[in-house]
């Protein structure tokens, strides 16, 4: 069966050479369980690009390549958590609304930024039977939107964000050049 993210359409060839297949395969969260599967269906398919002309999702990737899950993503998460523990001792609830709390605030982990400065987060503590992780889209670091059980569901959100931001679109995926450190 063909998977939903085989309808994106990318803007030429696919940026792959300096994506961490290997890593993709073996990398585990707390929980024991790997990525989520569409997550690594999604950088298999597409590498590392800007998807519906905004989001620049963090495959992992070799060393010494910018822009990579294990460096980039992982200091957008604690720049998150940072922002978030500060906005729960000020007491600004309205940092976890209209979808979150303060509890999923803790367990969210960014795997992908915008050009506008707005998050997709996973929440690690509520993975799926079918190994997927809820996504999450944190706008400006100051609130908290429930986009979906997976990122396929997400991607429906953001394509329809996208379409009314931007008009209708002839690609789904700009694939990006890879970037040394």
């Amino acid at each position: 069966m063909a998977s939903p993210l085989s309808e994106l359409r990318c803007l030429g060839e696919p940026t792959l050479a300096h994506v961490d297949l290997d890593l993709l395969d073996r990398y585990r969260f707390a929980d024991g369980g790997g990525f989520p599967p569409s997550y690594s269906d999604l950088v298999r398919r597409v590498g590392w690009g800007r998807t519906f002309g905004l989001w620049l999702v963090y495959p992992p990737l070799l060393p010494g390549f910018a822009d990579s899950w294990q460096g980039r993503a992982a200091e957008l998460t604690r720049r998150f958590a940072a922002t978030y523990d500060d906005g729960r001792r000020e007491d600004f609830d309205w940092m976890v609304e209209p979808d979150g709390s303060w509890e999923l605030a803790a367990d969210l982990c960014v795997f992908a930024w915008s050009e506008n400065g707005d998050a997709l987060l996973w929440d690690t503590g509520s993975r799926g039977t079918d190994g997927e992780l809820p996504v999450w889209e944190s706008r400006s670091l100051d609130s908290l939107h429930h986009l979906g059980a997976s990122l396929v569901e997400a991607l429906g959100h953001l394509s329809a964000s996208a379409d009314a931001l931007f008009g209708p679109r002839d690609h789904d995926v700009e694939p990006l050049p890879a970037v040394r450190l």
